[in-house]
């Protein structure tokens, strides 16, 4: 069985089925691959649409994310100390949360950012 955790593109491009999001089809609906979505992702996406630059009803996404059998990651003083240790190469604290859970739990974040890719090698970028 594989973890996945899904970074806020990643399921943005699933959910609108964006092309981008074609090379790991096969392996986000595996039976041997569990796919996550962290808390940090919808709390994201509803900062972005309550400030305007982002137009996704959270709700649909929910029950999308309920539909597909993702599981919901939720935030735990167990990701602290990762999140706090983590070199400052990227400045979004959304981003550094989701690696800090990825680090921890372990599993796989899957992201469409390059840059994610240079704190841990559970990162895949596609």
């Amino acid at each position: 069985m594989i973890n996945l955790l899904l970074d806020t593109n990643i399921l943005l491009w699933i959910f609108w089925n964006d092309e981008r999001v074609n090379p790991i089809k096969d392996l986000v609906t595996s039976e041997e691959a569990d796919v996550f979505v962290s808390i940090v992702s919808l709390w994201e996406i509803m900062t972005k649409v309550r400030k305007g630059k982002l137009d996704v009803d959270v709700h649909k996404m929910h029950h999308f994310m309920k539909k597909h059998d993702f599981f919901e990651l939720p935030v735990s003083s167990k990701y602290i100390k990762v999140y706090d240790e983590l070199p400052k190469i990227h400045k979004d604290p959304f981003d550094h949360m989701l690696l800090a859970q990825a680090i921890t739990t372990p599993m796989r974040l899957i992201t469409g950012d390059a840059i994610l890719a240079e704190y841990s090698p559970l990162v895949m970028v596609i």
